[in-house]
């Protein structure tokens, strides 16, 4: 996409990189995952999805994710939730469904806790809710802990990008203040959950986890055989359109 993305000014000065289409409620607003961003296969396609049936949709980038400003040195978990309710507020209107991929799954959640009367339902994509915690910080051997302690970041690793991840030690210590899986959830909206088993970043179970620890009926976990981590085949694309048409009504 040529056209340059749109721009919301926090009162901090910092900037948030968005696409906005209007249409009508409920809304779809997408939340991407860590070290992506609103470009990528599933963010474009949820974005013709809604354009055909006239509905509105907004797409964003984190604080130090695509085009919006930031040292990634100083992203955190909060400053992500503040971005995500940041948009939700000043850039949506009426009721939204949010799809949350990865640690935007956490995003989901934490900002349906913190925007319950907006909120028309969820989709998780692979949710890594905890995951600075759970998935990072637990999973990491005692070195690579020691040099994020001791030094304050560590590059690590990824199949998704030569450069690998960035995690410092501000990133995991301040997200233990927004951990979601230590106890219910009193989220009361229609949340589907989709995970693939054959998912090597996220646990399959972890959606098993989530779908127990919220209050609301309304919720399902579907499972897809070969699924990864990105779920952006063909056939994921059209699981998720699937899944997210009943709840736009």
């Amino acid at each position: 996409m040529n056209e340059a993305p749109s721009i919301l000014t926090r009162d901090d000065g910092a900037t948030i990189a968005y696409r906005r289409r209007d249409g009508k409620t409920p809304g779809v607003v997408f939340l991407c995952g860590f070290n992506s961003d609103m470009n990528g296969i599933k963010a474009q396609s949820l974005d013709v999805f809604c354009g055909a049936r006239r509905h509105a949709y907004l797409r964003f980038d984190y604080f130090a994710h695509g085009a919006s400003s930031g040292d990634f040195a100083q992203a955190t978990i909060g400053r992500f939730l503040a971005d995500t309710l940041n948009v939700i507020d000043k850039l949506t209107e009426g009721k939204i469904v949010l799809v949350g991929s990865s640690i935007g799954g956490w995003m989901m959640l934490l900002a349906a806790l913190a925007r319950p009367e907006r909120i028309a339902g969820l989709v998780g994509l692979a949710a890594a809710p905890d995951a600075t915690e759970d998935l990072m910080w637990q999973r990491f051997p005692f070195d690579l802990r020691e040099a994020i302690i001791t030094d304050g970041a560590a590059r690590i690793p990824s199949k998704y990008g030569e450069q690998g991840y960035l995690i410092t030690r501000k990133l995991i210590e301040e997200g233990r203040a927004h951990l979601v899986m230590r106890a219910p959830l009193a989220i009361n909206c229609p949340v589907r959950l989709i995970h693939g088993m054959d998912d090597p970043d996220v646990p399959w179970q972890t959606s098993l986890d989530l779908a127990e620890r919220i209050t609301g009926r309304d919720t399902q976990v579907l499972l897809v055989k070969d699924g990864d981590h990105r779920l952006s085949r063909e056939s994921d694309l059209d699981l998720l359109l699937r899944t997210l048409t009943p709840l736009l009504g």
